[in-house]
C-alpha cells in the first residue's frame, strides 16, 4: 500500500504559521488561562484580584473571536448573495416576446447596427424587412455593413426534404404548403437577393453560407441583442442584450455553424438588372456553383426573382 509523500518542514511550518494566525483569539486565550491557573495553584499567596481579571480577559478573547468569525460569516454570505443577484440579472436579461413585438424588436436591433448575423431555414423575413432595410439605413447613414447568412442549402436533397417535413410537422397557417421544391425556390432566393442588393450597395459585405441541417429555429444577431424565433408566430420568442453570456455564447455558436457549411463568394457574382431576368439569373447561380435543377422551368425562375425582391413579410397578419 503506498503512502503520501512527507511534506517538505518549510510548507509544514507555513502551514503551521497560517492556522496560529487564525486562531489567534483562541490561543491568547488558553496561553492566559494555563499561564493564571499555574501560578494560582503554585503561589498561595496569588492575588484573587489578578485571577478575576484574567477571568475577563479570557472571556473578552472569546467574545472577540466570535465576533471575527461572525464578520467572516457575513462577508462569505454578502459574496453568495452578490453572486446570486448576479445571476438573476443574467436570466432577467432573456426576455420573451410575443408575436406582435417581434416585429418592434427588430426594428430597434437595425438602427444603427453595423453587422447582421442570420441563421435559419431560407430567410423569408430577411429577405422580405431584414436585409433591404438594413441596406438603406447603411445607405443613409453612409456607413459599411457586414451580414452573414446561413440558410439551408437548396442542392442538398435531403436538407430540403427534411426542411419541409419539419415545417408542414410544426409550421403554421401555409405549413402545408412546404414542399422540397419550395424549400429550394425560398433557398435560391434568398442567395439572388444577397447578390443583388450586395451590387447596389459598394460598403455591404454579405457572405451566405448553405447548410446540410434544417434548424428548427432562427438566430438574428446584432450589434446589440440577439432575437431568436420560431417559424410559428403565435409561439414565443427570446431576446438577448448584449454584453449577456448568453449573447456572446450565440457569437461563438453561430460562427462555428457557419464554419461546417459552404460558403458561396459572391465576388464572383454576375451582374443583375433592376428587374433581373430568367436568364441573368440562371447565369448568376451558374457562376456562383450552385446552378438550379433542370426541372426548373422559367416560371420555376420567375417565382424565385419574386421571392428575392418581392418577398411577404410572415409576421405582417
Amino acid at each position: 500500500m503506498s503512502r503520501s509523500a512527507p511534506q517538505p518542514s518549510g510548507r509544514r511550518l507555513e502551514d503551521s504559521i497560517a492556522w496560529a494566525v487564525r486562531n489567534a483569539d483562541g490561543l491568547v486565550a488558553i496561553a492566559v488561562a494555563l499561564t493564571v491557573g499555574l501560578l494560582d495553584i503554585t503561589d498561595k499567596n496569588f492575588d484573587d484580584n489578578i485571577v478575576t481579571g484574567s477571568i475577563l480577559l479570557v472571556l473578552a478573547t472569546l467574545v472577540y473571536g466570535s465576533l471575527t468569525e461572525r464578520r467572516r460569516r457575513m462577508a462569505d454570505i454578502r459574496a453568495a448573495t452578490a453572486g446570486t443577484g448576479r445571476a438573476i440579472e443574467d436570466l432577467a436579461m432573456v426576455r420573451t416576446l410575443t408575436g406582435p413585438e417581434v416585429g418592434p424588436a427588430h426594428e430597434r436591433a437595425r438602427r444603427s447596427t453595423s453587422r447582421w448575423v442570420f441563421k435559419g431555414g431560407t430567410g423569408t423575413y430577411l429577405r422580405a424587412v431584414t436585409l433591404p432595410e438594413c441596406v438603406l439605413e447603411a445607405q443613409r447613414q453612409r456607413r459599411s455593413l457586414s451580414m452573414k447568412i446561413d440558410i439551408v442549402n437548396p442542392a442538398d436533397d435531403k436538407v430540403c426534404e427534411a426542411y419541409a417535413r419539419f415545417r408542414r410537422t410544426f409550421g403554421h397557417g401555409d405549413g402545408e404548403g412546404w414542399t422540397p421544391e419550395r424549400t429550394r425556390k425560398e433557398s435560391y432566393a434568398t442567395v439572388v437577393a444577397a447578390s443583388w442588393h450586395r451590387q447596389r450597395l459598394d460598403t455591404l459585405e454579405i457572405d451566405v453560407h448553405l447548410s446540410s441541417v434544417a434548424p428548427a429555429l432562427r438566430f438574428d444577431l446584432s450589434d446589440t441583442c440577439l432575437i431568436i424565433t420560431q417559424d410559428d408566430p403565435r409561439r414565443v420568442s427570446l431576446f438577448v442584450e448584449r454584453g449577456r453570456p448568453l449573447y456572446d455564447y450565440y457569437v461563438t455558436e453561430l460562427h462555428q455553424s457557419r464554419e461546417q457549411a459552404v460558403k458561396l463568394d459572391l465576388r464572383e457574382a454576375t451582374p443583375l438588372g433592376e428587374e433581373p431576368t430568367v436568364d441573368e439569373v440562371r447565369r448568376l447561380l451558374d457562376r456562383l456553383g450552385l446552378p438550379l435543377p433542370a426541372s426548373f422551368t422559367d416560371r420555376d425562375v420567375g417565382d424565385v426573382i419574386d421571392k428575392a425582391l418581392r418577398a411577404d413579410d410572415p409576421y405582417r397578419r
